[in-house]
């Protein structure tokens, strides 16, 4: 801090000195050339910081942006507590009997149980920026870094969010179109492809738990996404992009779910249990698209920090990392709401 100030000061009474000189020699106002001094140098070196406040917003709001489909589920940042995020959950609701005949009715009590779960951390490796970048680059490699791990982040970030929101092997259901490679990096052998019929299936079975139709939503990968499209016909693809929400996300609407899209969504094993990105492909690997609805699933957000160490002088440059605390779960301990179709074997 205390070098920064010196730099500031430095370039303060530089820029005064030379104004003076300068309107000595031409009759300007030194005023105004000291202004045209300060914002030619940068604002006396304040533009040369970074400005964390800044940057640690903007990775907040891009986290769970509308076009993310993190946002599209419960907010429970107002639960977190230092680490862990707990939840109040009521319990089943009162009994209710038509026509009461015995009386007095017996009372009860309901038992709340609360959700808890604990964030996890995610960082970023620390990043050199040798200082001759700083100053002999003609682009600001110091932003581009930072706006490449900022993304990076986020997208690891969204990748253990699909795992943790994945349905358990109990609400799973196969796709059932014709046989097509298996599109997984490390999957062999050939899958049945997505269809509109596995988007029906999962409109019955979200309707026969009350699961209320506003706020349902599918997370479908690229090649899956590719494969419903071409299933559709040309009155379906009317119909489906009329209802299309892009500035949030939604690519159209189909059999009440709202779809979006990405590089990757479900990954399940063979024996359909949920498999984390970062765990190794194997050939068995099969694709799934996530089904839920907004009310079915949460998400909470901890603390966000931006470390620096500017002019580090044993690395002879700046050096930055990011740091997120979030988390996420089911709502429910039943799963209702929540729903895998993953591909069947062709």
């Amino acid at each position: 801090m205390k070098n920064k100030f010196l730099a500031v000061l430095t370039a303060l009474l530089f820029n005064l000195v030379a104004a003076v000189g300068i309107a000595a020699a031409s009759g300007f106002n030194p005023v105004a050339i000291f202004g045209i001094g300060l914002f030619t140098s940068g604002g006396a070196g304040a533009q040369m910081a970074v400005q964390k406040e800044i940057w640690m917003s903007s990775l907040v709001e891009q986290l769970f942006a509308n076009n993310s489909f993190m946002s599209k589920a419960f907010n429970a940042d107002e639960f977190v507590t230092n680490k862990t995020c707990h939840i109040p959950n009521a319990g089943v609701a009162s009994n209710v009997e038509k026509n009461r005949k015995s009386f007095p009715a017996t009372v009860k009590t309901r038992a709340d149980v609360d959700l808890t779960f604990d964030l996890d951390e995610y960082t970023t490796d620390p990043i050199k920026i040798p200082h001759a970048d700083t100053v002999e680059l003609s682009y600001n490699k110091r932003e581009s870094v930072l706006k490449n791990d900022k993304a990076k982040l986020i997208e690891e970030v969204s990748n253990d969010f699909i795992y943790k929101w994945s349905a358990p092997s109990s609400s799973v259901i196969r796709t059932t179109g014709t046989g097509a490679t298996a599109h997984l990096p490390s999957a062999t052998g050939n899958r049945k492809k997505f269809v509109k019929a596995d988007v029906l299936a999962a409109m019955n079975d979200f309707n026969s738990k009350d699961i209320p139709q506003e706020g349902r939503y599918m997370l479908v990968d690229a090649v899956m996404y590719g494969q419903l499209i071409n299933d559709l016909t040309d009155k379906d693809s009317m119909a489906f992009y009329s209802q299309a929400d892009v500035a949030n996300g939604v690519l159209g609407k189909l059999f009440t779910f709202n779809i979006m899209m990405r590089s990757k969504s479900g990954r399940y094993t063979a024996a359909l249990a949920p498999k984390a990105w970062t765990e190794t492909g194997v050939t068995t690997d099969q694709a799934a698209v996530l089904a839920w609805h907004e009310g079915s699933v949460c998400r909470a957000l901890g603390q966000t920090e931006m470390f620096d160490d500017e002019k580090n002088p044993l690395y002879y440059g700046d050096i930055y990392s990011f740091l997120v605390r979030a988390g996420g779960r089911p709502m429910r301990n039943d799963v209702a709401g929540l729903l895998a179709i993953v591909q069947d074997n062709a």
